[in-house]
């Protein structure tokens, strides 16, 4: 009983950024929950993070020209979420129109166009739409969309080259 009425009154203690905190862990849970994980698609909590504050997806596309890569995301929870955005970043070095060379990614529901009706489950289905789609016209990486357009088989050697040299880095 003693454990109880401690408990209780530990949560009458917490400050109010403490209590919208842990009220957050169902949202995260739910959308967790929902994420489908195989070869393709994995998730791994690093060890020195807190579960609700982030988390890393890794793709490993097994079509396209990026099959055979692995590509690592650090998803960052903010502690309003979902009001705000989780936090996206490729960790992993990457030639694509749409992620630059510090890892920022261009898709509008990342940023400006985030609703509460957004959910994790529909960040990693886009992560993986990535890989299948670039969007030359309207880039983040312009050196990657102007070669794109201008010799698409340059592009996929780069694509490659960049994938092989990550190979290479990993296995060192």
């Amino acid at each position: 009983m003693q454990q109880l009425f401690n408990a209780k009154q530990k949560i009458n203690e917490e400050t109010e950024e403490e209590k919208k905190f842990r009220l957050l862990f169902p949202r995260i849970i739910r959308d967790l929950a929902e994420i489908e994980f195989d070869d393709i698609n994995k998730l791994e909590f690093p060890k020195d993070e807190k579960f609700a504050v982030g988390f890393k997806y890794i793709i490993t596309p097994t079509k396209g020209i990026y099959r055979n890569g692995s590509f690592v995301f650090d998803i960052k929870i903010p502690k309003d979420y979902p009001h705000s955005p989780p936090k996206v970043i490729c960790e992993t070095k990457i030639f694509h129109t749409d992620i630059d060379e510090r890892g920022e990614i261009c898709y509008g529901i990342l940023h400006d166009q985030w609703s509460v009706v957004y959910n994790l489950f529909q960040i990693t289905m886009l992560l993986n739409l990535l890989f299948e789609e670039q969007h030359p016209d309207d880039p983040l990486n312009r050196e990657a969309a102007e070669l794109l357009k201008r010799d698409k088989d340059q592009f996929e050697q780069k694509v490659q080259e960049m994938i092989n040299e990550n190979s290479n880095q990993n296995q060192k």
